[in-house]
Parts: structure tokens; sequence; C-alpha cells
């Protein structure tokens, strides 16, 4: 903030009527209508906002018209004085100040920022001795912070100014640095003596994240930044509004409903396979596309950077019963692929060249029909509804196992300890092969065919037999929502976190459809249409959020992306929507 003279904030002292002053008729309509607390708020942060603009002549003649006062008189002065590195006199100003603060705790935190950057520039200025003076005689008294004094002290032996500043973290004497000094004092000083630094562009920036926030098809990186979205209209993630659609004689929810950076629509069809596919899974990077199908092939796709479109990579065959699960390595070196429940094998593939590095079976009579990888890229954990859990490293050598769990699907938390797994008993539980310990964490009513973790392990979306989508709490344990929409009976269908802030959640369906909903709304914002069977399993591409994935038992997979821009032209595929 630019430093400030005192005429920019006169009217933070009482004003006296007379030449220059405030007129007559401006007193006597002060008098007549009475400004509410909201009115002085608001002009108090346009006067903030003016001043940091460097209007001061605007600011002293709203505050003139209006009779309120930006700041108070003494704080004031605090600032004037801060901005110009009159130490002295800015302490002296904490004594005005301390009937204004609510705790004398917080003027000593307020003395010590001042007296460190007082501390600062002399040792800039290469006056060693007063910066000691400061340290011995000022800092060190105040009995607060001695880790940081010690800190401080250190500086003492930098050499040169370059130094110093990199070792402090410190801009260096002047307006910023001082600057900053301030927006940390004025946080400890109530908003009637001094507001919140920025404080209405922070306001600003709470409305439009709240807007982003409500809004179910906003899908692009959070940005904090105020010029990058208009505040004159409300925020609206769409190609056009409504209105405008409606001049255009475009009327259908497709068309009212397009959304920008949304995958909404058909961009690829790939027919590569000739038999069901089981399972998609887009690889960490998002730069590749693995499937898995009944055809006993897994096929790997490149994603074009530019162009999105995917093209065939490799193709890894041999898994005689088919491939029904996929898990990418956390550097996608490795791609595990599992069967379904008739298959006591696991193929560890090299996905760079193509080879298979292990082809793993305890016994004949196993059942290994998921998979997970430990974040060390080290060990996985895999198991079946036969009783067998087990841990392995990239040479499937046996390193732990769990008797009796009969596993439907498993993954591994971000701690590199806890592995979750879901069981025949419709419950999620957490086991820790360290230490060999188990808990309960969901408990459903009927059968969990699959489920996935967020990125953050906070939350988990179950695919529940006969109810459809369930979003738990794995912290509180608690069942957060249950998404409507969906058909799913006692298939296993694989639903997916997606979008730039994993606020969206996808899942195939039984009636040949994918829904979408946002993660707040119970009924789905989208229904894409396209597929002829069952769509078994949907992968949303976590580097390209405007790129999904889905798999069905037509044979096909199918890419997902946004909707082109058409005017007077119909889509051969699209999604139905609805508001919630």
């Amino acid at each position: 903030m630019p430093s400030s003279s005192s005429s920019s904030l006169a009217a933070a002292t009482p004003l006296v009527p007379g030449p220059g002053g405030v007129s007559t008729d401006q007193v006597a309509y002060r008098k007549k209508k009475r400004l509410c607390q909201s009115d002085e708020d608001v002009i108090r942060l346009i006067g903030q906002h003016l001043h940091g603009l460097g209007l001061n002549q605007t600011v002293d003649l709203l505050m003139q018209e209006s009779g309120c006062h930006l700041e108070h008189s003494s704080a004031t002065k605090f600032r004037n004085h801060v901005m110009e590195g009159e130490w002295e006199k800015a302490e002296n100003d904490l004594n005005e100040l301390k009937s204004l603060v609510h705790s004398p705790h917080v003027i000593m935190k307020m003395k010590f920022l001042l007296l460190q950057q007082k501390y600062l520039e002399y040792l800039e200025d290469g006056k060693v001795l007063e910066a000691l003076q400061v340290l011995r005689c000022e800092l060190t008294p105040l009995k607060y912070n001695t880790e940081r004094i010690h800190i401080l002290s250190g500086y003492l032996m930098c050499s040169h100014t370059d130094d110093l500043r990199a070792k402090a973290e410190w801009e260096g004497k002047g307006t910023v640095s001082r600057s900053k000094l301030l927006d940390k004092l004025q946080m400890y000083l109530p908003p009637s003596v001094m507001l919140p630094p920025r404080r209405l562009q922070t306001l600003l920036r709470q409305a439009v994240e709240l807007q982003r926030d409500r809004c179910l098809y906003h899908n692009t990186k959070l940005d904090g930044n105020l010029d990058s979205m208009s505040l004159l209209i409300d925020h609206v993630c769409s190609r056009c509004s409504r209105d405008e659609c409606r001049a255009r004689e475009m009327v259908s929810a497709v068309d009212l409903l397009w959304r920008k950076q949304f995958p909404c629509y058909t961009q690829q069809i790939l027919t590569e396979h000739c038999n069901e596919v089981w399972f998609c899974k887009f690889s960490n990077d998002g730069s590749k596309l693995a499937t898995g199908s009944k055809d006993t092939t897994v096929i790997i796709w490149q994603v074009d950077a530019d162009t999105h479109q995917l093209r065939l990579h490799k193709t890894l065959d041999g898994h005689a019963y088919g491939v029904s699960y996929l898990a990418w390595s956390p550097d996608d070196n490795y791609l595990l692929a599992c069967g379904p429940d008739d298959c006591s094998e696991l193929w560890l593939w090299n996905v760079q060249t193509g080879e298979l590095r292990t082809k793993m079976s305890q016994s004949h009579e196993d059942s290994l029909t998921s998979v997970a990888w430990n974040p060390d890229g080290k060990r996985f954990v895999t198991g079946g509804q036969r009783g067998q859990f087990y841990q392995c490293d990239l040479e499937g050598n046996l390193l732990d196992s769990w008797e009796g769990v009969r596993v439907q699907c498993l993954w591994c938390l971000n701690d590199g300890k806890t592995v979750l797994a879901s069981d025949t008993h419709q419950r999620i539980r957490g086991y820790n092969f360290e230490d060999l310990t188990d808990r309960n964490i969901v408990q459903e009513d009927h059968p969990i065919m699959s489920f996935t973790v967020s990125k953050n392990g906070r939350l988990a979306l179950l695919n529940v037999a006969t109810q459809g989508v369930h979003l738990w709490d794995l912290q509180d344990r608690v069942l957060v929502r249950k998404y409507q929409g969906v058909t799913q009976g006692f298939y296993t269908i694989h639903s997916c976190f997606g979008g730039n802030n994993e606020d969206f959640i996808a899942s195939g369906s039984e009636d040949h459809k994918v829904y979408i909903w946002h993660k707040r709304s119970e009924l789905p914002i989208a229904e894409l249409t396209g597929h002829t069977r069952t769509v078994n399993c949907v992968s949303w591409n976590m580097q390209v959020p405007s790129m999904m994935a889905s798999a069905s038992d037509d044979g096909t997979v199918r890419i997902w992306g946004p909707a082109p821009f058409l005017d007077n032209q119909e889509s051969e595929e699209g999604c139905s929507s609805m508001d919630s």
C-alpha cells in the first residue's frame, strides 16, 4: 500500500464546518437522515479501496459528505509513522491505541513486529551497533517469541544486504516491506479502529468463490484473481444465458445446459475391443488410458496433448479369463491387471516396454479380483471373495497376508499403512499390515460392489447393490449423500470423482447411461446417452478435467468432452440434464 499523506485521511478526525469544510446543507442532511451501520461500513470499505488506488481527494470528499470516519485518528498517525519508518513515533502511537485494543498481549505482538522491522532496517543500513541495541534492549526484554529472537540474532553475521534479505525472507528497507508489516499490524486492530487490509477485495473474492462453489457445472481451476471474471453479473458456467438461448430458438434442455469445459458429449468412440469392456482408467499423469475387456486384452491408449484424441498405443494380451480391474502404479510405469471371480492370476505389466514383469498366482483356488498400489510404488495389495488378502512386492513375492477376509474392492490410503477393503459383510474396514490391526469404517445394509476414494483420502464413493451411489466421509464415518437416478443391481459398476477440484461424481449404470452429479447435489446434472448396454466403468482424466471415458458391455469405450459450439444444429448424441 503506498504511503499516505495525512490529508488523505483527514476525515478520521472530527470535522468542523467552515471554509472548505462541510456545508450547512450537508450537516442538515446528516441530521435529517442518519446513516445506518451497514451504510457506514460500505462507505468505509469504498474509501479504503479508493485510498489504495491513490484517489485521496475523492476519499476526503466521500468522508466529508457522508460524515463517516475511514479510521481512528490514532490509527492514521500510526499508519503514517510506520510507512515513513519513524519507529519511536510508531511505538508512541501504540500507547494511544492501547485503550482501543481488547488485549494488552496484542500490543506486545504489534510492538515485536515493529521492532523486528526496525532491527532489520538497521542491519541493512550497516548500523550493526544500533541493531544490536534494539535486539538486546528492546526486543529481548519483551520476553516474547524467544525462538524468533535467536533467529534474528543470527542475521548479525550476514556479510551483505542480499544475504540478509535471503535469510530473513524480507524485501528490504522500503515501501514494500513496510506495507507488508502494516498488513500484519492491521490484523490486530479492531475494524472500528482500522479496517483489515484490502477488505473490499476480500469480500468480493469470497462472493465470487461462493458463486463458483454453488455452480453445479463449474469445472475450471479455482482462481482468486478478481480480474478473471466480471463483478457486474452473477457467475454462470454456460455458453450463453437462458434468454440468449431462447432468442436463438435453442430451447431444449440439451442446448440450454451446454457447459464449457464439461464432458457431456461423445468426442470419440473406441471400438478395438471385440467383446464387453469391463474397466477403464486414465493414468495419473493423464497421458494414457487403459481399458480391460472380456476379450482377454488390455489396450493402452495414448492421449494426444493438443487434440485430446486417443490412439492405440499397445495391446497386452493373454488374460485368459478377461480383465475386470486395472491399477496404474503411482509413477505410471506399471499396470496391474485382475480378472473376474474365477481368475487366480494377477498380471504386472511394464507399460513403457509392453513386457510382462510378473505373473502372480499363490494358488489355483484363489480369486484375485481387486488390487491397489501402496503409495511408495514398491508394494501392492490384492484379494478376492474366496478369502485371499495379500501384500506383495513387484516380483510377486508374498510379504504379508490377512486370513479369512473376503475382499470385493481395495484402496491404499496416502499414509502408506492403511488399506481399505470392502468385504462380503457389506462394510469397509481399514487394515494395517504393520501392526496387524483392523477397524470398521463404513457399514452399509446392502453389498458394496465397488468403491473409490478422493485424492485427499477424506471421501469414499460407493456403488451399492440395488441402492446406487453413496458418498461417505471416512474421517467422520458418516453417510453424506445418496445420489439418485442410476440403475444399480448386482453388477459391478465403478464410479469416480472428477473435475478440476473433484467437485463432480460420475457413474455407469445398468440402463446404458452415464450419470454425472455435482458432489453437493443428489439429483444428476447430466445423463449421458450413447451406449447400448450396461456401462461398467467411468474414469475422469484428472489432468484434463474436460475429458472422461466410459466402458460398456456393448464393446465400446466412449470418450466424452465439452459440447461443440453448434448454431441451429443438433448433435447426434447428447446429454439430458436437470436442475437440482
